[in-house]
């Protein structure tokens, strides 16, 4: 395949004398390492915007025609049992701890998460759950404590974190156009569940309002409270908008 061997050939001076080689480059001093120099930035470049070689398109055709064939002829077919096709639905969290509590909202309804801001109070508004306003790209949004509308206890000693170096963060959340941003002392991330393992939050009460809590997942030898986030909304616009 001459033409597509062709289309690969372009100056590799960082094989040489750069990062990869044996850096004697003298611009290795200012821009520390290849991928900061124009020259490896325009090689790219020129390597994705030139004409493609005579007969290019044709070889890559005979070339896959020749390995479906292949593979065609090696496919062996196995019967399926009915018996063993399930139905699974998968569920994507987002994970944060709130003081000592690991929560869950849906991943739906998780817009952004932004470094802690300024909040800004409002006037004769601001208050334990609304705690007042934050700017986030120009555009005021409300910022609630998530912790003292669940009656979280404060913790008062650091639980054990998932990482070594924990930042703390806001998250934004948004559904039906209505928008509330909160800070967490931990942000994990999004994890899947299989609907299967979501187990019904237990008949005791626990630190967080047992009210939102629809059910627990059991991670990282953690309980994970499953927060019912058309509670939490309703919750707020009724608590903090009416």
């Amino acid at each position: 395949m001459n033409s597509i061997t062709e289309l690969s050939k372009i100056e590799r001076c960082w094989n040489t004398i750069g990062i990869v080689g044996d850096r004697t480059c003298s611009e290795l001093s200012h821009f520390i390492h290849c991928r900061n120099c124009p020259v490896y930035s325009s090689a790219g470049r020129n390597l994705l915007e030139r004409s493609l070689p005579e007969n290019y398109q044709s070889e890559w055709t005979q070339f896959f025609a020749e390995t479906t064939v292949k593979a065609d002829n090696e496919l062996e077919l196995v019967p399926v049992k009915s018996d063993i096709l399930t139905s699974t639905k998968a569920l994507t969290v987002a994970i944060f701890r709130l003081q000592r509590e690991w929560l869950a909202l849906p991943a739906q309804v998780l817009k952004e998460t932004i470094s802690p801001s300024l909040i800004h109070t409002i006037p004769h508004r601001s208050n334990e759950i609304l705690k007042g306003l934050v700017n986030i790209r120009g555009e005021l949004q409300l910022c609630i404590s998530l912790s003292h509308l669940l009656h979280l206890e404060t913790a008062e000693t650091t639980p054990e974190s998932l990482s070594p170096l924990v930042y703390s963060r806001m998250i934004v959340i948004e559904k039906a156009g209505n928008s509330w941003v909160f800070a967490v002392d931990e942000f994990y991330g999004l994890h899947k569940f299989d609907d299967s393992e979501l187990r019904d939050a237990p008949n005791s009460g626990t630190s967080a309002a047992h009210t939102y809590i629809k059910g627990f997942f059991h991670w990282q030898s953690r309980s994970l409270s499953y927060v019912d986030d058309e509670l939490l909304f309703m919750s707020l616009r009724r608590k903090v908008l009416s």
